[in-house]
């Protein structure tokens, strides 16, 4: 007993993760394909993804629950997604089995006795994985080290084809990967080697005749320059397995040196506690990178021609402001009439303005489904199209060069309406440019400022978008009166005299405002979890079925571990629920 409690203490110290299966019910299952990626990304953070197969047997309850052990504690639920057999788990928490670790929820979709299935999970932005390399090279190198799941040899049974791929950061040559032997590893040491269509290096191990309850480690490394310095660990991690020359669990300085090891992760754990607020900032910003990597790979030249909503895309704006940029410019098109903000209804025009885009109209075909679990999926795959027709659209492009270009766009669109001179020309220029000044991150205090006092002229279109204003609101009653007919965005008349009516300024920009944050809660619920049904689908690592893209293999010499110690930054191994 006491053994089992220090091996709990050095996984915990170790930063380890554990699948475990809850002993209160009967799992027997085996384990017939694993596949696991590791990669690397060009901020020094990793990307984690999973695809476990189980296969349950007959007489077993249910796998309703998935405890899965991380590298180390410096990852954000937020940052993670999950599925099995494609249908989204929506409950992600801490693992109370594991820590740290993960427990995915299968609910409805638990995997019955008798039954096959297949849960994939994703987690984005792992931090603190990478140390400094060991070893004679020219330069600095960073590695790290990596220990796949396993599983109670008790539950599980059989063997497992498990494939494990490391992929390192953009830009790295075919000679500079290294690779550590990996540990208790049934197939070749040497792993294969290859490169994507992307650019991206990669290492892949594969066995057929590995079990899912052992414990392999591997290990690789790579040029520090490729990341920032920054974001690798250079203080020691105590050695807690031993170590080469030692015996047991280690002399009595091992043992103070661990001590003050767990000293130190107590600190660790206060300064995450105390930049909680500025962590769920940066998983919120993660959860917004839902452009592939390949579209980063540096083409030549500006993209031009892309509209509003493709710059959003292409700039990563959140989907509740893309969408609301998609509702102003349906209505402004004349393709729908918004009769009621809560929830959002809309009757469409028939037959719809030729003129509308493809994603327009996928947007307003998902407004006439009255389920609203399927309307969010059909909103869910028009975004998904819109990122893979503006992914497509950049191909040889710089998107460097291409976003630079729309952010001056951004710029003079809103000097044009704060400019101007009366104000009657600033809502005109504000609604010729209104998707453009959309795309600014400072959009909301933007607006605020620019028509926060005094009456502003409302659009034409208005009544359209807010059942509550209509049209029943007189020139004289809301004191517009007599003013110059609408101008063009250069600023002349467009001919006689009309009659506008007007709101005061500060009900206007925050109708505005309020329309995005609106669309968020009112339209698809948990942005965060809708966000992530996209990214899930483009920009995920690649796919198993791609690994082996480029074929065959290459030398590479054996690297020392990353770690000052055997266990840091591994998912650790052990039990099962």
């Amino acid at each position: 007993m006491k053994k089992r409690i220090i091996s709990i203490l050095v996984l915990i110290l170790m930063l380890g993760g554990i699948f475990t299966t809850a002993s209160a019910q009967t799992y027997r299952f085996s384990v017939p394909k694993t596949d696991v990626l590791l990669a690397i990304n060009a901020d020094g953070t990793a990307t984690l993804e999973y695809f476990i197969t189980f296969s349950n047997d007959p007489g077993a309850d249910p796998i309703d629950y998935v405890d899965i052990g991380m590298p180390n504690s410096s990852y954000r639920l937020s940052n993670i997604v999950a599925d099995v057999d494609g249908v989204e788990i929506t409950e992600i928490e801490n693992s109370p089995y594991v820590t740290p670790g993960v427990a995915l929820g299968l609910g409805d979709n638990a995997i019955q006795p008798g039954q096959t299935g297949t849960v994939h999970m994703v987690a984005y932005s792992i931090e603190d994985m990478l140390f400094p390399g060991t070893g004679e090279e020219k330069e600095p190198y960073a590695s790290f080290q990596f220990m796949p799941n396993s599983f109670d040899s008790s539950f599980a049974k059989g063997k497992t084809d498990l494939k494990v791929t490391f992929f390192f950061p953009p830009n790295m040559t075919e000679d500079e990967p290294r690779w550590y032997p990996p540990q208790g590893w049934p197939g070749e040491s040497e792993p294969f080697s290859g490169k994507e269509d992307n650019g991206l290096m990669y290492y892949e191990w594969n066995s057929p005749d590995a079990d899912s309850h052992s414990q392999y480690t591997f290990g690789a490394a790579f040029p520090a320059r490729l990341v920032p310095e920054k974001v690798i660990v250079t203080e020691p991690t105590p050695d807690y397995s031993g170590g080469s020359g030692t015996t047991g669990g280690g002399s009595f300085s091992n043992f103070f040196e661990n001590f003050c090891c767990f000293g130190s992760i107590i600190g660790f754990i206060g300064v995450m506690i105390w930049g909680s607020i500025a962590a769920n900032k940066a998983a919120k910003k993660a959860k917004m990178a839902y452009l592939p990597p390949k579209i980063a790979i540096e083409g030549h030249g500006v993209k031009r021609g892309l509209t509003a909503v493709e710059a959003a895309i292409l700039m990563e704006t959140p989907m509740e402001k893309v969408m609301t940029m998609m509702l102003f410019s349906c209505v402004k098109k004349n393709a729908a009439t918004v009769i009621s903000k809560e929830p959002l209804k809309l009757e469409l025009t028939d037959p719809l303005p030729a003129e509308l885009q493809d994603y327009e109209k996928e947007f307003l075909q998902a407004f006439m489904i009255a389920d609203q679990r399927t309307r969010t999926k059909e909103l869910q795959a028009m975004m998904v199209n819109l990122v893979k027709s503006v992914t497509q659209k950049m191909k040889g492009f710089s998107l460097k060069e291409t976003k630079e270009y729309y952010q001056d766009i951004i710029r003079r669109a809103w000097e044009q309406v704060e400019t101007a001179e009366t104000p009657e020309v600033k809502m005109q220029r504000f609604d010729d440019y209104m998707g453009w000044t959309m795309l600014d991150k400072e959009f909301d205090d933007r607006t605020q400022r620019t028509f926060g006092t005094g009456p502003v002229f409302v659009p034409i279109w208005w009544g359209r978008y807010d059942p509550g204003y209509g049209s029943t609101i007189s020139p004289s009653t809301s004191g517009g009166g007599q003013v110059a007919a609408p101008v063009s965005s250069a600023g002349k008349p467009s001919g006689g005299t009309v009659s506008m009516p007007t709101l005061p300024g500060s009900a206007f920009a925050g109708s505005i405002v309020g329309s995005i944050q609106g669309f968020a809660s009112g339209v698809v619920g948990d942005i965060q979890g809708f966000t992530s049904g996209i990214t899930r689908i483009t920009n995920p690592p690649p796919p198993p079925s791609t690994y082996r893209s480029s074929g065959g293999r290459s030398g590479g010499s054996s690297c020392a571990c990353a770690c000052a110690c055997a266990g840091c930054a591994c998912a650790c191994a052990g039990g099962g629920r």
